[in-house]
């Protein structure tokens, strides 16, 4: 194998790959990247058996030669050194070559690395995945729903279920479910072909946290294949591809109340700072418990206090305030996780009472629903 790259192109591939390549692997040769060399292009794949990322460099891109290859194949290459090198190489040509086996030469400049690369044929496979059971989804809409949802996966493996993202699909709707118990989040969505004998799968928080960084700020469709043990997510030039977490998610439809006796329609900017400022004084050993109470003429009060450092108070004018009056106490992290996923728009907060899970959700549609549980502080 003998070819000649741009170095540029080819740290943006390895910046990809190597979010999936993890020092404590049990399997050696997935410390490695693969890197595979056709007429083509180049394929560069990370892997630690969990999460899968490969990604292509064409030959040439919008009439600009990336590659110039003399002798095609493939080799595995210790991933953190590798991607070391190539990021202090003197010059953006990078000319790579395997000699006899698996011997790499890695020249650039006046400056040459002799590495020991691996058999690329002892490189796990990748699944097979049939293209027909693909959904799109645009790669903004992606990012959002991941924001919305992720971040009230738990972090403990007590329950392995709860650390990822329920995907449901119900008719042409995908609904999309977090919880760690304490807190739910909840996306909706409408979108076309979606499949119909894959219906519910659990996707890992942390491989929704590492697509999020890779997927660009942009409209392009995300092509999504779902299998009962893998889904696998598409852009024009990488495939991310994840195992899913096993076990039955939670039936948790039956956790959102359906109806409430006390309605608040607030700004979620305002609340969100307010909150900010009271868990200021929040006790970090009762995991900072701010109380919200509703007062007359349409305002609710914030407040906070302990014991040792002082206490703090402040009052919200609401947009609306209907039914009973109220005193309920929650943590503030999770409420103000909860409003930046609705992000700065109005908000309804609907309470059935001062111990009862309550939840947050847009003024404008319920595409987004939020849901607490309150803290006992008496």
């Amino acid at each position: 194998m003998k070819f000649n790259i741009l170095r540029d192109h080819l740290l943006a591939g390895l910046n990809d790959v190597m979010k999936a390549v993890s020092s404590k692997t049990t399997i050696p040769i997935l410390t490695g990247i693969k890197i595979d060399v056709t007429n083509e292009g180049m394929t560069l794949t990370g892997s630690d058996a969990d999460i899968t990322i490969q990604t292509f460099i064409p030959v040439e891109e919008n009439g600009e030669q990336i590659i110039n290859i003399t002798q095609t194949g493939s080799i595995v290459l210790q991933a953190r050194m590798f991607n070391e090198i190539v990021r202090k190489l003197p010059t953006n040509e990078v000319e790579i070559e395997v000699t006899n086996g698996v011997a790499t030469i890695i020249r650039s400049g006046k400056s040459e690395f002799h590495l020991i690369g691996s058999d690329a044929t002892e490189y796990p496979q990748l699944p097979e995945l049939a293209a027909d059971r693909q959904f799109t989804i645009p790669t903004d809409l992606l990012k959002s729903i991941i924001r919305e949802t992720v971040f009230a996966v738990a972090t403990s493996e007590s329950r392995p279920v709860l650390t990822g993202v329920n995907w449901k699909v119900d008719g042409d709707e995908l609904i999309c479910v977090a919880t760690d118990s304490h807190r739910l989040a909840r996306r909706k969505v409408n979108l076309e072909n979606l499949p119909t004998d894959v219906t519910s799968v659990v996707i890992p928080g942390k491989s929704l946290n590492e697509l999020n960084k890779i997927l660009e700020d942009t409209n392009n469709p995300v092509q999504i294949v779902l299998t009962s043990q893998h889904v696998l997510f598409k852009t024009d030039d990488v495939l991310f591809f994840s195992r899913l977490l096993e076990g039955n998610y939670p039936d948790t439809s039956r956790l959102i109340p359906e109806e409430f006796k006390t309605m608040i329609t607030i700004n979620g900017k305002s609340l969100l700072q307010a909150i900010d400022r009271a868990s200021l004084l929040a006790r970090e050993d009762r995991n900072n418990v701010v109380r919200f109470e509703t007062l007359e003429n349409q305002t609710v009060e914030i407040s906070s206090n302990s014991p040792e450092i002082g206490k703090v108070e402040e009052q919200i004018q609401v947009e609306s305030l209907e039914g009973e009056t109220l005193k309920i106490s929650f943590s503030a992290k999770y409420m103000m996780e909860a409003l930046k996923a609705i992000d700065g728009q109005d908000v309804v907060i609907e309470f059935t009472g001062a111990m009862r899970p309550f939840i947050l959700r847009s003024v404008a549609d319920d595409a987004i629903l939020q849901l607490i549980l309150p803290v006992r502080t008496y």
